[in-house]
């Protein structure tokens, strides 16, 4: 049930998570939860899609794990595959997607500001904002976001002063020291075969390249789903990929449906392969957040008192916040906004959105909703 009515976002899910689980249900005590939230907020990927799987493993180990993940995540993956099919069916160029276009200008910019918000802001953050934002603009390519993670980290690890959460984790079902080591090597081994295989694009037939691009993207995503927008992009547009228009549309539309943002990737399996594309694509997605999440489990209680890591973290949570920054400059606002047909237009519903979102409190799917309308009527 959670799957078609889990609408507004991280946040919501897991409040959605807490009164179904905690209150009604009682799988587990408050601080149990707590645990399982601070665990998924300090790993890669889409946090609640990761709630929900270590709620399922709580409850019935790595079958209910499955059967979680699964039920959460396709209404939307279905959802996002059927309207990806029907853009590919003419929709392309109408008012309607020109109203969804610029609604995730107004999206995006309320991520950029959500999540500005939620970084403490220092000398070190604020520099690391910036130098992302400026490194993404000037060189955008998957490969520069990499090294801005990557230098973000060592930045924090060596300069950032995080304090450290009080709980140990002791309340959370442990997978075991095996299937976390393995799990882990699994991910480490993936991670860089989908760095080799997008280096080689040219020798790979769509499968492989696709499963690579994903899966890459669903490993090194830190900061809620709307930071898969700037991941993905790089690897799908461009030559021989998907045209910029129907990536943003899709991004779009996946406001609109209830569960993970990250079954975007399910629209754009769809576009480029049909059904075999949606398939291979949401499960190359999600598979890395599985991964994290067994060896999660297994290391909270060390990672989460791991000074060494909650440096990193922060180095790392404030670059990304010059990433998404990047990514609302080129490609959301140039073909949201600057190449509309009636620029001026797109603007207001672009402003409007944001407004709706962050002054308003209005849920995304009804903002999306009113946009295409409104896309329809003047654009």
């Amino acid at each position: 049930m959670l799957g078609i009515t889990s609408f507004g976002g991280p946040t919501a899910h897991i409040g959605y998570f807490r009164e179904e689980f905690v209150t009604r249900r009682k799988w587990l005590d408050e601080r149990a939860f707590t645990d399982l939230v601070a665990l998924c907020q300090l790993l890669p990927g889409p946090a609640s899609s990761q709630v929900g799987m270590a709620l399922g493993f709580q409850r019935a180990g790595f079958a209910g794990m499955g059967l979680a993940w699964l039920f959460f995540t396709a209404p939307s993956a279905l959802a996002l595959a059927l309207f990806a099919l029907g853009v590919g069916a003419g929709w392309q160029g109408s008012g309607a997607l020109a109203g969804l276009l610029a609604a995730a200008v107004g999206v995006v910019a309320h991520a950029v500001y959500s999540m500005f918000r939620g970084v403490r802001l220092t000398a070190l953050t604020a520099s690391l904002m910036a130098a992302a934002l400026v490194a993404c603009v000037a060189l955008p390519s998957a490969f520069t976001q990499i090294a801005v993670i990557a230098l973000a980290a060592a930045a924090g690890f060596l300069f950032a002063r995080p304090e450290l959460p009080p709980s140990d984790g002791s309340r959370l079902r442990d997978p075991g020291a095996a299937v976390a080591a393995t799990a882990g090597a699994a991910l480490v081994l993936g991670v860089l075969g989908a760095l080799f295989v997008i280096a080689f694009h040219g020798s790979w037939s769509w499968p492989l390249i696709r499963f690579a691009d994903y899966f890459y993207a669903g490993s090194l995503v830190f900061g809620g789903g709307h930071v898969v927008l700037p991941m993905l992009q790089p690897l799908v547009t461009g030559a021989g990929g998907i045209p910029t228009e129907l990536f943003l549309n899709g991004y779009s539309a996946a406001q609109a449906v209830p569960g993970p943002l990250f079954t975007f990737s399910a629209y754009l399996g769809a576009v480029e392969h049909g059904w075999p594309g949606a398939v291979l694509a949401t499960a190359a997605m999600f598979l890395p957040a599985a991964l994290l999440t067994v060896v999660g489990l297994h290391s909270y209680s060390r990672l989460a008192h791991s000074v060494a890591f909650r440096r990193c973290l922060t180095g790392i949570n404030a670059a990304v916040v010059g990433i998404l920054a990047a990514a609302w400059c080129t490609p959301v606002f140039t073909h949201g906004v600057w190449l509309a047909s009636r620029p001026v237009a797109a603007a207001a519903i672009a402003i409007g959105c944001f407004a709706a979102l962050a002054f308003w409190k209005r849920p995304p799917w009804q903002i999306t909703v009113a946009a295409a309308l409104l896309g329809w009527l003047v654009l």
